[in-house]
This record gives C-alpha cells, structure tokens and sequence, in this order.
C-alpha cells in the first residue's frame, strides 16, 4: 500500500468520528442535557445541533410529552378508623428538563410518596361516608399539593384521579345491606303511594258516579213531574171542555184514592175531607136510579095485574108474561147488582186507603 493513502484513511477516519460526535439531532418533544467535562452546559432543543467532541456528552434525554402514572394501592386509614385501599392516576408533563434531571433524583418515586403522604393527610381528616361522595375535593387538594411540591422539579401536574377507593369486605357488605334497605324502602314508598294515589282516584270515580246518578235520577223525576203535570193538564181541559157530571167527577175521584198509597215516597196517607162528599154523591147517584128502577117495576107489576084481572072478566086462561115484563124484572136487578158494585167498589178504595195508611205510617219512625 502506498504510505501517502494509509494518512489520508486516517484523517478521513478522524473527521468523520469528529462529524460523529459534533452532530447532535434531536427528535421532536424530546430534550438532551449537555455536560462539558461533567458539568451542566445546556439543553438541545428538537432538530440539528452541534457540540463539541470529547467535550460535551449528552446526560440525559428526557420526554417532555404529558405522562401518566398509575400508582399501586396504598393503605390510608380514614377518621373513623377505617382503613382503605386507594390507587391514584397522575397526569403529568415536564416543563424544566435541567430541574427534573438536577434537582431530583427520580422523580417519579417522589411524585410517588408525594402523593401518598398527601393522600394519608386528606382522608384522615375524612369518614368513609365522605371519601366515598367526595372525589373530586380529594383530587382538587392533591394537585394543589403535588403542582406547590413538584414546581422546583420542573414538573407540572395537571391531573389527579382516585381510580379505586377499596373499604374492607365487612364495610361493603354493610354497605350492600344499607343500599339494599334503602331500595327496599323506596320501594315501599312508592307502592304506598302508588295505593294512595289508587284510593284516591277511585272515590274521585265514586263520587263522580253518584253525582251523575244523582243528576239522572234528577232528571227523570223533573221529566216524569213535567209529564204528569201536563197529563192532569189535559184532562182537566177535557173534563171541563166535555162539561162532565159531578157524580161521574166524584166516582173518578174514589177510583183515583187508592192509587195516592201505591207511591213507595210516601211514609204516610191523609185521607182528605172532600172523601165523605164523594162517596155522599156516589151513594145517592146509585140510590137514585135503584129508586127509578123501583118504581118501573112496581108501576109494570100493577100493568100486569090489572091485565090479569082483565082476563079474568074476559074468562080468558091463566095469564101470560110479557115480554115487556121480563125486561123490567132484569132492569131492576141490573139495577140491584149496579148498587152492590158501586158499594163494594167504595168499601174496596176505603180498605186499600187503610191499609197503605197503616203500611207507612210505622216506616215513618
């Protein structure tokens, strides 16, 4: 090989070794520390940088993206002496990489039992009714203490969860007895009201019932008065327009008597007075025509004697009825038997008008 080439590979080695360790690039949202001779020096930002070989190395490289970090379950006893198992999420991002690299040594570990010292401080001052109902204060006072701690690290905490809150297996089954009686008793609420609400709505329908029966009932009455009034209107205008016999009024008024009784409204029955002068009408109408009837029968009687007696002059045989005879006979027990109605009909209303009388009268009281 020829002694000028083996020079020449050597300075070429030599340039591209110090290229090498001059160049520096940097990726994005990422930052390089610098020491010269051991000594911070400064911070590469993302892209192409240079440094100087053998000089400067790069101590740390640090991501300064938002981080999580999820902790294991730590013990924390509460006011009331109970002791829970709370697990915590951090969200975190780093704004200072020479602080997060020079001020502390890991920084993780220290967010770490940061947060659990602070946590122990909050819930101990918490029952476990309110560390259950009260996250979000939990995680308001934690980040204020881990943002105040963690602000000389370079560190920035712009979150903090409570993932789990884990009570003993005594307090959840309590727990579970309590929530299971709390819906049970929410359940019998509202089944009371429920039947209350059923009750209610039920007399509503009662009382909206018997108003309209009511109503109805009302309104046949009214319709019933309006066509008996017209009724007893119209014959009353054909009674006086026909001009009618007082003795046919009075027999109408005893056929109407019995049927004043016969009303279920009624507790008792008044006989009125004018009752005596129409069966005093009644009673003399009847008597009059038996009297006429009578006195036909007497005044044929005497014809037929002395229609006998004739033929006895005449020495005719036995007599013989006429028939002008056999009517009269009939007339005057047509007559007989019209009075004997008339007077069982009267003694018939006077009984029914009694008897409706002594019905009432006791359901009165």
């Amino acid at each position: 090989m020829d002694p000028v080439v083996i020079p020449i590979l050597v300075a070429a080695l030599v340039v591209v070794f110090l290229v090498a360790a001059t160049v520096r690039i940097v990726p994005q949202a990422r930052r390089y520390n610098i020491e010269r001779f051991g000594r911070y020096r400064r911070t590469l930002q993302p892209g192409l940088n240079f440094v100087l070989p053998v000089a400067d190395r790069v101590n740390t490289k640090l991501d300064v993206r938002e981080q999580v970090y999820s902790s294991d379950p730590k013990p924390v006893i509460t006011e009331d002496n109970l002791v829970v198992n709370i697990d915590t999420v951090l969200y975190y991002q780093i704004t200072d990489p020479r602080a997060a690299a020079y001020e502390v040594a890991d920084y993780l570990q220290a967010i770490d039992q940061l947060t659990v010292t602070t946590l122990r401080n909050v819930i101990g001052s918490m029952d476990l009714e309110a560390t259950l109902t009260s996250r979000e204060e939990i995680n308001a006072r934690l980040r204020a203490v881990l943002d105040d701690a963690t602000g000389k690290w370079g560190i920035r905490v712009n979150r903090v969860e409570i993932k789990a809150i884990d009570p003993p297996n005594t307090i959840k089954e309590a727990m579970e007895k309590q929530m299971r009686a709390e819906r049970d008793k929410r359940a019998a609420i509202l089944h009371a009201e429920g039947e209350r609400q059923a009750k209610i709505l039920t007399a509503e329908g009662t009382k909206q019932k018997d108003i309209l029966e009511a109503q109805g009932t009302q309104q046949a009455m009214i319709l019933r008065a309006d066509g008996e009034s017209k009724a007893v209107e119209l014959v009353f205008q054909a009674v006086h327009r026909n001009n009618a016999d007082a003795k046919v009024l009075a027999y109408k008024y005893l056929e109407t008597l019995p049927h004043l009784a016969q009303s279920d409204n009624n507790t008792f029955w008044v006989i009125p007075g004018e009752l005596t002068e129409a069966i005093r009408t009644v009673t003399t109408a009847f008597g009059d025509q038996s009297a006429g009837a009578g006195l036909s029968a007497s005044a044929e009687r005497e014809d037929v004697a002395a229609d006998v007696a004739d033929s006895d002059k005449d020495d005719v045989g036995a007599p013989e009825i006429e028939p002008n005879s056999t009517l009269a006979l009939d007339a005057v027990a047509a007559a007989d038997e019209a009075a004997k109605q008339a007077a069982a009909a009267v003694s018939d209303a006077k009984a029914e008008a009694e008897a409706a009388g002594e019905t009432r009268l006791p359901g009165r009281g």
